[in-house]
């Protein structure tokens, strides 16, 4: 879980990866209270990703993942996508939900690769630059 002092390095990833979500300082404020949940991997250069999940009544929801484009390919997303899955175990949710930008196709490659499938469509979800998003649902254990 991550603490306050977190913030701006998530920030900072944030703005390194434009195909996530883009939330304010916060946003995020929740998750160092601890009103939703939240993971970062760490390196030597120091933090070089984030995952941030919430519970929403059987499910969680995996509402932003990102890692720093330098350290991609490397496992800190596998890695934090376990996390998010192995709590949402141990809050016995049934399923994972997760939207994505209908043309990142690298995250939908990632998402499947990690057992999720495409389950839906969301019309012009986003904004900045409009885009459907792709909904992707994943059992968990």
């Amino acid at each position: 879980m991550w603490e306050t002092r977190d913030v701006d390095a998530v920030l900072a990833i944030q703005s390194a990866c434009p195909n996530i979500a883009q939330w304010s300082r916060d946003d995020y404020m929740p998750v160092a209270a601890g009103d939703m949940a939240g993971w970062v991997a760490e390196n030597l250069g120091g933090m070089e990703g984030f995952v941030v999940a919430r519970r929403v009544v059987s499910d969680i929801e995996i509402l932003n993942l990102a890692v720093m484009p330098e350290t991609r390919r490397k496992g800190a997303g596998s890695a934090l996508l376990a996390e998010a899955m192995a709590w949402g175990e141990l809050c016995a949710a049934r399923h994972a939900h997760l939207e994505v930008r209908a043309s990142n196709a690298a995250a939908v490659r990632f998402y499947q690769h990690h057992g999720f499938e495409i389950t839906g469509r969301r019309p012009r979800y986003y904004t900045a630059p409009p885009e459907d998003a792709l909904l992707l649902t994943a059992t968990i254990r």
